[in-house]
């Protein structure tokens, strides 16, 4: 189904060419899953056997049975719109509340949706740039994850809201400059540290406070995946940045502060105010004051920062600015732990989902039971 017509404004070209620079890097080097080569390695396969373990089915994991109110997607609190308690608020009928929730749910699963095309280009990217062939073996698995979770996002978004939103000009100018860039690690350090760990935080905020059951589902499911490419990104980049100059660390902290600071200041969802007639001043005024919004912008680093810190990234510069955002104490967050929860919540989703389905089964056999011996009498 084509795209354009649900989208709030026109996005322009829809394709978006993004000079490639680097090399395509091949390896010869033989191995299989299993194997103990007493490099340090072994983890890395060990992951990639997770990933081939760990693959599933969109269309059928996820009940789309389930019903959505376009109107209220998420059940959004009031309190939680940034516009709430203005003069804007206090003239919105209720069909404009939930016209405005509507938009604003949208919007969220759009950037969504926009990020995880772009996880797949970059997890493509490092299939072919990175050295190794154990990293090439579990990139390949990346690219499946990330078209699934594109494939869900935008069914989500046609069938269940019915809008899009063009992708925001920060996620844009971030993602071009991560897949531009001719190192091959950037695209780790980009999509894998920055992006997908700003994602995980927001998908991770929403599925713990929605009371609705199908996005629920959705975002507990991507990030069972996304636990897994996180953890990638973070075996591979540890491992090379302890063989990086203090220069060359440098640099990558620098990208890294560009890029915290570009999405800290901007994914606040301003354009969904502008498109109900609020100047956009006003509405990064809202964005800045609302105190929601302030904490979901710290927690959108409650997976970026420590992250950060166990790759070896943890210059003073870098330091005072997290610092400067108020986000520096989550260095110190586990971030395994955190992980571990977001594969347990998951996994409790489908138990509860299998209960569910055999109390159906058996409901069914009873009643049918019962029908046979009626007619027998």
């Amino acid at each position: 189904m084509p795209t354009f017509d649900l989208h709030t404004t026109d996005p322009g070209d829809p394709h978006w060419q993004v000079p490639a620079t680097g090399k395509a890097r091949f390896s010869w080097e033989a191995m299989f899953v299993g194997q103990k080569n007493g490099s340090g390695r072994d983890r890395l396969l060990a992951l990639y056997q997770k990933g081939k373990d760990k693959q599933w089915d969109g269309q059928k994991r996820i009940d789309w049975d389930l019903e959505v109110d376009p109107h209220d997607p998420l059940g959004t609190p009031d309190e939680a719109i940034s516009v709430y308690g203005t003069k804007y608020w206090a003239k919105f009928t209720d069909q404009d509340k939930g016209e405005l929730r509507k938009h604003l749910a949208s919007w969220q699963f759009s950037q969504f949706l926009h990020g995880e095309q772009g996880a797949m280009v970059c997890a493509a990217r490092i299939v072919e740039s990175v050295p190794d062939l154990d990293a090439k073996l579990y990139s390949a698995t990346q690219v499946m994850d990330e078209a699934r979770h594109a494939e869900i996002y935008g069914r989500f978004l046609h069938e269940k809201i019915g809008m899009l939103y063009p992708i925001n000009d920060s996620l844009r100018s971030l993602l071009g400059d991560t897949l531009s860039d001719s190192r091959w690690d950037m695209p780790y350090l980009g999509m894998q540290v920055l992006i997908e760990g700003l994602a995980l935080a927001a998908f991770g905020m929403i599925r713990d406070t929605t009371d609705k059951p199908l996005p629920k589902q959705i975002l507990a499911y991507v990030m069972q995946d996304e636990a897994r490419h996180v953890a990638f990104g973070r075996m591979a980049l540890r491992d090379y940045y302890k063989q990086l100059s203090d220069a060359e660390l440098r640099e990558r902290e620098e990208f890294v502060i560009e890029g915290c600071y570009l999405m800290r200041d901007r994914l606040r969802g301003v354009e969904v105010l502008e498109n109900f007639g609020i100047p956009k001043a006003e509405a990064e005024e809202y964005a800045e004051r609302s105190e929601f919004l302030a904490l979901f912008r710290r927690l959108l680093f409650s997976r970026i920062v420590p992250c950060v810190k166990d790759i070896g990234l943890w210059g003073k510069r870098l330091q005072q600015a997290y610092v400067d955002m108020g986000v520096f104490e989550m260095g110190n967050s586990n971030l395994d732990l955190l992980m571990a929860q977001d594969e347990e919540i998951a996994e409790k989703l489908d138990a509860e989902r299998f209960v569910a389905e055999e109390r159906e089964r058996v409901a069914e056999v009873s009643e049918a039971i019962e029908e046979g011996a009626a007619h027998m009498e």
